[in-house]
């Protein structure tokens, strides 16, 4: 996909396209206190949440950002009321019922990441499914973090390695970066350029710790169901606006 595409036609003309995000993670907070504020069930607030993240994909694809990884629930979520805990888990596996079609036909490739074996049968099944359906798809890659925790990611990592040290096919002095990163749940995914983070909360809430060693955090105080096309807009100025040394001079 060019600059020139007509899919990036409504792409901001004060935006960099050789300096946008190769990879952006968002935690999508404040969907309860979107609903209270409007006199709503939170399940309405969740709801409206997933129209935003489908925006948002749909943002990215369009303005040429290739991959997005959303938080959607975490290993910490499962502490919320019951009805809630289980009405998210039926709207996850409705929308992705939903969607998939629409979403393989645009080139999506999907990816889940967590301990997805804790979720309920159906939804699994979906899960397999829709990752199985767009596994060859070479458009932006759309990761969701579900059932989630990024100290889990790491100690069950450890694990493993230690577990090939303990066999005899991995010395410990061979341990590093590239090992690591072959046996955390986002195997194969970049790590992100930009973390945004909504409704104003500063804190990044067990996500990708690994992941966000030099990523870029910007914070809005936008509830998640109303972060649009503007929104992701004046994160992008806010990126491109910034000075990424990683460490250097």
């Amino acid at each position: 996909m060019t600059a020139s595409s007509p899919l990036l036609q409504d792409r901001p003309l004060d935006l960099d396209p050789e300096r946008l995000p190769r990879h952006i993670a968002v935690i999508m907070d404040g969907n309860g206190r979107w609903a209270k504020q409007k006199g709503l069930p939170r399940i309405r607030g969740h709801q409206k949440g997933v129209d935003a993240l489908k925006g948002l994909l749909r943002c990215c694809d369009d303005w040429g950002i290739p991959a997005l990884t959303a938080y959607a629930f975490s290993t910490e979520n499962w502490g919320r009321p019951l009805e809630e805990v289980e009405f998210l888990m039926t709207l996850f596996e409705r929308v992705l019922r939903r969607e998939l079609r629409e979403m393989h036909e645009k080139n999506v490739q999907i990816r889940f990441v967590g301990n997805l074996g804790a979720l309920p049968a159906s939804l699994q099944a979906e899960i397999d499914r829709s990752m199985a359906e767009t596994e060859q798809n070479t458009g932006i890659q759309f990761t969701v973090a579900t059932n989630y925790g990024g100290q889990q990611e790491i100690l069950d990592a450890c694990r493993a390695i230690a577990r090939l040290v303990q066999e005899g096919r991995l010395a410990p002095e061979e341990i590093d970066e590239a090992v690591m990163e072959k046996h955390l749940y986002t195997k194969g995914l970049s790590h992100p350029d930009l973390l945004i983070r909504t409704s104003g909360e500063m804190r990044i809430s067990n996500f990708l710790l690994w992941q966000m060693a030099y990523a870029e955090i910007y914070v809005t105080s936008t509830l998640w169901p109303d972060f649009d096309r503007e929104s992701l807009h004046q994160a992008l100025l806010d990126f491109q606006g910034r000075h990424r040394r990683f460490g250097k001079l």
